[in-house]
């Protein structure tokens, strides 16, 4: 994984003339077409005043999981406790709502505009522990970026 050539190619997507919709949309083909342990790569949003987050761009397999109430499942706990969320083993988590016998792990970060988590972006794996320190330093420079799209 080049690490300074995928933040170059996140910056210049960011940076097109696209609306935020196909920004994020190209943010997550991108994703899972680069990093070959991406195999699901998608947004989610906090849904107006709900306790809930709603589905927003993704690639990969389409999910029955388009609204996760705050505390359910990985990205549930993500946007109650602001923090990332590593899960090496998805076997290993009670509280996990499956997307599918595929997914083995996943990663969770959020995204904050004005110290207010909004979102968070959200990668399934199909290998058991494939993400590092780097892929959480850099899904946390995707999350700054998209946080400033306009």
């Amino acid at each position: 994984m080049n690490i300074l050539q995928l933040k170059e190619s996140i910056t210049a997507i960011a940076e097109s003339n696209q609306s935020v919709s196909e920004k994020r949309q190209e943010i997550c083909d991108y994703l899972k077409q680069e990093i070959d342990y991406y195999h699901w790569v998608g947004f989610y949003f906090k849904n107006g005043n709900a306790a809930e987050l709603k589905l927003a761009e993704f690639a990969g397999e389409p999910t029955e999981h388009t609204v996760i109430p705050f505390g359910k499942g990985i990205c549930g706990q993500v946007a109650i406790s602001n923090e990332n969320f590593v899960v090496p083993d998805v076997t290993a988590q009670d509280n996990y709502i499956s997307c599918g016998f595929k997914v083995k792990s996943e990663i969770v970060i959020p995204i904050f505009v004005n110290g207010e988590n909004v979102g968070q972006i959200d990668i399934d794996s199909h290998i058991t522990n494939p993400f590092s320190e780097a892929d959480e330093l850099f899904l946390e420079f995707v999350c700054k970026k998209v946080a400033q799209l306009k």
